[in-house]
């Protein structure tokens, strides 16, 4: 079985910047040679020129920036059809004080997108086809002693040679959108370490260690030392072999009660290689590695060391508000700390390989890994095509080996969909490609499954299929997702369901949700004859973030009580960008995330944490529902999502009772309340009780009326001062007699006439300067410029030309 180990850059970048920087400028004085490296992220200047030509870096049109960077950061999500796909340039000044002999000098890109050519003082030292992956480019005979001139030009231009397809449903980010580092190895180093555990059990595991050497001259004076450190640090295993060749193989044979990694308690030991040469250590480098095992059983469900796990996963698209996929390390870190605490224990990378800080966080974590090469529609191209996408599938596997979170090598998503090349869409040429990779990617790495999404022809080639079902969104009601898996599970050996779920626009509500049979149902104000058929809620239905509610607590309900499931991934974890999507409530949003693009949770990711986390919590459905309508009298359901075994409820201080939560209750594992309310304020407050542990509680305030909003006649404005020191603008509509209309979904345009500018662009609920109305609300936030300078907005749309807002500061 292979255990995956740390991406050696992301150990390091633990040390203080300081220190390693002051690490690199000594070894050169002191004229030493060893391996160092230094994040060189800061100060680098950008210029929007698509010239092939090395550009002048005094020119003064280049631009001050840090990385990571994309061009594409708001543009793609701006109200402009299109976005950038061309070529930039980057330029920074490396200060080297005293160029090492015998040293060996790297620039090591942990991803640029898509092409990318490297240039150190006005000569071409390296270039790498193909984004979301690392590279490294070896400076060594294009450096001297001082400052020298490094120019990179990246282009995320269409060609069709290089995945994924540009009619993928995501955005193609250009930039250096990851970190750059500056690295520096002695001339006989360790390459790579690739690690292995042949046999792994809760009595005893066994260890491979493969290192491959660079640049040796003489065997007979090295040698390879290993050690192994288990999770507290204490070693547990040494050994050092003689070098014979430039590939060695150290072997620990028995390690004895390993501490296994899992998802609970994800231990990592530490591997240590050192070369000794004459008992001195030349180079070192050190992994993290973790020892389980894991099997699909046929037909079957999910097991990791020995035990059954339900997969409960979601996808991850690599991009945030305001940066798209230039995100730092905080925040790829923040993401996947916030799955873990929904208490999702398998990702999906889509369509993907992502940031080396994402694997290092799964590995923390305890999170499994889908790791997918981003063979996303397209259909089979052309011979360099096939190179192309042959040698990314390589580098992902090589880079990504070490880490005991991946379990899958995807060799793709609907690969067979809208072909860029002519009889690109040919299943046998298909077939015979994806049989290609399949071969390379157990070649490479025995040990882990491949997989496939949406491709049935091919279904039989990989380990691991996903057919497409998205009960209650695309198609049919959500109530029949158990039929759907159970003619899968019996249909395909190992089916592991990726992708379901629906979009949710966060604060837009219903009274009269669709149901789980694809009924509009009437609301209260109508007779009950008011029933619609919804074949296509994706395209019919409101987008409320109720019916997701709903539509996710049922899937949830199926998939933890059905024993021989292997388990789903929800799509997608965060709201993300697409250029195939210009007319949806956030332009250019694919809104099916259970967080916004900015990580704020919507209602339904608390639905997930009902089910899957650990940590007591209750939730009131919900906090952006506190605006409601309905006649006197008709009790309105109250859902509670809540992990604690009881639940009490209180309506305006009056107790209406306590119940038990049972799973297989729907909705809310049964924890629902009929609550009548009260005209004006009412106060909503249920208290969570676990067996074990404190209460936990959650307060909500709805305002209540009895009477129905008529036509929207009118747009209010108002705003608030936020503590980032930005204004809030809110619009409402309201009818003729100035009640807020809770119904109305239109769009409005937002604009700010003077005195500051919208923080638009975001592809958020506050960050959008045209968005759909939520219950007839919706806001955004303004940036004010200049001291005490008051500030216009306008809010409009094809019903309300023009309402106006002065705020005065």
């Amino acid at each position: 079985m292979t255990i995956p180990t740390y991406n050696y850059f992301k150990l390091i970048q633990k040390l203080a910047f300081v220190f390693i920087l002051t690490t690199i400028i000594s070894c050169a004085n002191n004229g030493t040679s060893e391996r160092s490296q230094t994040n060189i992220n800061e100060n680098w200047s950008y210029l929007e020129n698509d010239s092939e030509e090395l550009p002048n870096t005094k020119a003064k049109e280049w631009q001050s920036i840090s990385l990571p960077h994309s061009w594409n950061s708001t543009d793609v999500t701006d109200l402009e059809p299109g976005y950038r796909r061309n070529a930039s340039w980057y330029a920074k000044t490396l200060a080297i004080n005293n160029v090492v002999p015998n040293q060996n000098y790297f620039l090591y890109f942990e991803g640029a997108n898509i092409n990318t050519q490297v240039y150190v003082n006005g000569k071409q030292a390296g270039a790498h086809i193909g984004g979301y992956i690392g590279f490294e480019i070896d400076i060594t005979k294009f450096i001297h002693s001082g400052n020298n001139e490094i120019l990179v030009r990246v282009d995320n231009g269409y060609d069709p040679e290089v995945i994924p397809s540009q009619k993928s449903d995501f955005f193609i980010f250009g930039g250096i959108t990851r970190d750059v580092w500056l690295v520096t190895k002695p001339n006989t180093h360790i390459g790579n370490i690739q690690i292995t555990t042949p046999t792994v059990s809760n009595e005893k595991a066994s260890l491979s260690i493969k290192t491959i050497l660079n640049n040796v001259k003489n065997l007979t004076s090295l040698t390879l030392k290993a050690s192994l450190l288990n999770p507290k640090g204490n070693e547990v295993a040494t050994q050092s072999v003689p070098v014979s060749e430039a590939t060695t193989t150290i072997l620990f044979d028995e390690i004895v009660n390993p501490e296994l990694w899992d998802t609970t308690n994800p231990n990592l030991y530490t591997v240590s290689v050192s070369l000794v040469e004459n008992n001195e250590v030349k180079d070192q480098v050190e992994d993290k590695v973790g020892f389980r095992w894991f099997e699909f059983v046929k037909n079957g469900p999910f097991y990791l060391n020995g035990k059954r796990l339900l997969l409960r996963g979601t996808h991850r698209h690599e991009e945030h508000a305001g940066v798209g996929a230039a995100m730092s390390n905080q925040q790829h870190r923040a993401d996947m700390e916030l799955i873990k605490e929904m208490g999702a224990n398998f990702v999906r990378l889509a369509h993907y390989p992502q940031d080396p800080e994402v694997y290092k966080a799964c590995d923390e974590l305890g999170i499994l890994v889908w790791d997918e090469l981003p063979w996303c529609r397209g259909g089979v191209g052309n011979d360099t095509w096939k190179t192309n996408a042959k040698n990314m599938l390589s580098e992902i596997i090589t880079q990504n080996y070490n880490h005991p979170s991946v379990i899958i090598w995807s060799l793709g998503n609907e690969i067979y969909w809208l072909p860029d090349f002519e009889g690109g869409d040919e299943r046998t040429e298909i077939n015979t490609f994806l049989t290609e990779l399949n071969n390379l990617s157990h070649k490479l790495d025995p040990a882990r499954k491949t997989a496939i999404r949406k491709y049935y022809e091919g279904s039989h080639i990989v380990d691991v299929f996903s057919p497409s079902i998205w009960s209650g969104w695309y198609s049919g009601s959500y109530k029949s997702y158990q039929k759907a898996i159970d003619k899968y599970k019996k249909e395909y050996n190992h089916f592991l369901h990726a992708e379901y779920g629906g979009s949710s626009h966060v604060g837009r509500h219903s009274e009269n949700p669709i149901t789980g049979e694809g009924l509009i149902k009437a609301d209260g104000w109508e007779e009950a004859i008011v029933q619609t058929k919804v074949a296509n809620i994706a395209q019919i239905g409101d987008w409320s973030e109720n019916y997701i509610v709903d539509l996710f607590d049922w899937h949830l309900r199926i998939s933890e009580t059905d024993p021989t499931f292997v388990g789903n991934i929800q799509w997608a974890f965060k709201d993300f960008g697409t250029p195939l999507r210009p007319e949806n409530d956030i332009p250019y949003m694919n809104q099916k995330g259970l967080v916004d693009r900015n990580g704020n949770p919507k209602d339904a990711f608390y639905v997930f944490k009902s089910y899957w986390s650990d940590v007591p919590f209750t939730y009131i459905e919900s906090h952006t529902w506190t605006e409601r309508q309905g006649p006197k009298d008709l009790a309105r359901t109250i859902s509670v999502y809540s992990n604690c075994d009881k639940v009490a409820f209180y309506h305006n201080d009056q107790f209406l009772g306590e119940k038990e939560r049972d799973i297989t209750k729907f909705p809310a594992s049964g924890l629902t309340w009929d609550v009548n309310f009260t005209e004006g304020e009412n106060k909503l407050v249920a208290v969570g009780l676990p067996t074990n542990g404190s209460q936990v509680s959650d307060t909500l305030a709805v305002n209540y009326r009895f009477k129905k909003n008529g036509a929207a006649k009118d747009l209010e404005l108002s705003y608030k001062l936020l503590e980032n020191g930005n204004y809030l603008v809110t619009a409402i509509a309201v009818d003729s007699k100035g009640m807020r209309c809770l119904d109305y979904e239109k769009r409005v345009y937002f604009q700010c006439l003077s005195g500051g500018e919208l923080l638009k662009s975001q592809g958020t609920p506050t960050g959008s300067e045209s968005i759909g109305m939520s219950n007839g609300k919706a806001s955004i936030e303004v940036i004010p410029s200049g001291a005490n300078k008051k500030i216009e907005v306008m809010v409009l749309n094809q019903s309300f030309k023009g309402t106006y807002l002065t705020i005065e500061r």
